[in-house]
């Protein structure tokens, strides 16, 4: 069983940018349940199926395979809770560490997020200067929740 462990925190500033790389990401949820989530990503011409189990602590089950883009394609629009997420991600290394970097757009423009994974729940990372606060523990801040609840600049837009 696969295990995701990381932890979030709000970026401070743009500093991050040099050297990262992008991928333009768009997800939506086929179940938004308490203790499991059903997950269609179509990140740029990949797309996955993934589930992942209730937080515990920092870390939760997940489970990702490929799927046909054209099956994901038609499942995020058809099928999945809408408003969809879309953001673009950034992932850089730091301090032996690969981060991500998650700019979001429309209802949630304006939000940006770094993730990082982690070995195990008790590993220490040294923070980078961009990041700000850390939002890991605060349920507002999960994808799955930004479709309903969405935190950025767009929200009166939705």
């Amino acid at each position: 069983m696969a295990v995701e462990v990381e932890r979030k925190f709000l970026v401070k500033n743009d500093a991050w940018r040099a050297g990262a790389r992008a991928c333009r990401i768009r997800q939506g949820y086929l179940c938004l349940g308490e203790d499991a989530t059903v997950r269609i990503r179509c990140a740029d011409d990949d797309a996955f199926i993934t589930v992942k189990s209730k937080t515990e602590g920092i870390s939760r089950a997940e489970f990702e395979y490929a799927i046909p883009l054209a099956d994901a394609e038609h499942m995020l629009v058809h099928l999945c809770a809408q408003p969809i997420i879309v953001k673009t991600r950034y992932a850089l290394e730091f301090a032996g560490k690969i981060w991500t970097v998650d700019v979001f757009e429309a209802a949630n423009a304006g939000l940006v997020v770094a993730e990082v994974e982690l070995l195990h729940p008790d590993e220490r990372i040294a923070l980078p200067p961009w990041a700000g606060e850390e939002v890991t523990d605060d349920p507002r801040y999960r994808n799955s929740s930004l479709v309903n609840q969405p935190l950025g600049s767009g929200a009166d837009a939705a």
